[in-house]
């Protein structure tokens, strides 16, 4: 969902930092990068061992590490983020924002951000009611800075009212919906599939191919992380798939995947087929295992229902069907004939001869191919990245 979103969290002097290590893993869990700053005060509330350890990274509150003398920049930090998130602010730390007070790492970090800056208050009642509390935030909220604004409820003063900070899962769909608002796929309804398919001989054995799923995987996550309502149809796959806004079917023979497609297909209107469907299937499966001494001599094989194809007899203008090509010789006549034969919007060629492309990598080196005739060529990179190379190319589409 939020896939390599990269997310600063300011912690102050406030109880309510006790939230922050939930809202912390909910971030990771959606595949965000989080780096917490905390003040002096903070951590009074809130160890830095708990946190860097869900955020997988040292907890910042000084300028200087004391231990090997190194800086900590405020500037980098202020341009690495993507989205700065202050949470909880107490009075203190909100009054230091209005005036531009930077005598903390956290404060100076705020004054260098570049990025969208959010706030959460958490304080008393009668601190949150006070004109100068009143008077802060709409000052805060001039320099563009967007509140979240408290809840009512127990405080822990013991009095009931507004000051309570806003619960994790409601901050991160906040963040959530704050770094795809500008996303062209956001609320869009995609369907990708993912991996191999198994066809079985018997109840242990069976036809299938080495695909990992990885490739499809990333492209949904980048989806989902654009803010798109992805349904993923998964073959047999080891990678687990968590994110929340990504719905996971799994299937196992090429005949689900055809059954589970042509039941989403219609109300999707992007389609990434990556899934390394098999061609053939067994005429017959055996109902026990075949034993060597009694084992057939051939087995004999029936053509799969072709997905792509189907889909692409059935298209709308409306929807952009996007099939890949693996290939081992002929690479790119190969890859036209499929985007014209299938009606495809785009095909994505991937050649077994180059190394560290295709099945078993964590890298693919790919080339773009539009029914409008454009190509581009992309170097070897991660297929994270070859998946947002993807993105890109249909947003061009749209």
């Amino acid at each position: 969902m939020l896939n390599g979103k990269k997310i600063l969290i300011g912690i102050t002097g406030s109880i309510a930092a006790y939230k922050i290590p939930f809202l912390v893993r909910l971030l990771k869990k959606a595949g965000a990068e989080v780096q917490v700053i905390l003040t002096p005060a903070a951590r009074d509330f809130v160890t830095p061992l708990t946190l860097s350890t869900l955020s997988e990274r040292p907890v910042l509150t000084d300028f200087f590490n004391k231990q090997d003398g190194s800086w900590h920049s405020h500037v980098d930090l202020g341009l690495w983020a993507d989205l700065f998130l202050v949470a909880p602010l107490s009075a203190n730390t909100l009054a230091k924002m209005a005036t531009g007070i930077a005598d903390n790492l956290l404060l100076t970090t705020v004054l260098s951000a570049r990025c969208p800056v959010l706030f959460a208050p958490a304080m008393d009642l009668d601190m949150y009611r006070h004109p100068a509390t009143t008077a802060n935030i709409s000052k805060l909220k001039s320099f563009g800075y967007k509140l979240i604004e408290p809840a009512e409820g127990e405080l822990a003063s013991g009095l009931k009212g507004m000051g309570r900070l806003e619960e994790p899962e409601r901050i991160f769909e906040i963040i959530r919906e704050e770094l795809t608002s500008g996303s062209v796929f956001r609320d869009k309804k995609v369907l990708v599939t993912a991996g191999p398919t198994y066809e079985p001989v018997d109840p242990v054995r069976f036809i299938g191919n080495f695909s990992s799923g990885r490739m499809g995987v990333e492209i949904a996550r980048a989806f989902a992380a654009s803010g798109a309502e992805v349904n993923l149809v998964l073959g047999p796959s080891e990678i687990a798939v968590d994110d929340p806004a990504i719905h996971v079917s799994r299937v196992t023979t090429a005949e689900e995947m055809y059954n589970r497609c042509m039941e989403l297909f219609p109300g999707s209107e992007i389609i990434v087929m990556a899934a390394a469907v098999a061609d053939y299937t067994p005429v017959e499966t055996a109902a026990q295992k075949i034993k060597k001494s009694k084992g057939k001599k051939q087995i004999d094989l029936k053509p799969t229902k072709d997905i792509l194809a189907g889909m692409g007899s059935k298209k709308t203008p409306d929807q952009i069907l996007v099939g890949f090509a693996l290939e081992t010789e002929n690479e790119k006549n190969n890859a036209l004939k499929k985007l014209k034969n299938k009606n495809l919007d785009l095909i994505v060629l991937n050649s077994m001869k180059d190394e560290g492309a295709g099945f078993g990598h964590a890298t693919n080196k790919v080339t773009l191919i539009s029914a409008k005739g454009t190509e581009k060529e992309f170097p070897l990179k991660s297929k994270r990245e070859v998946a947002r190379d993807i993105l890109a190319e249909i947003e061009s589409l749209l």
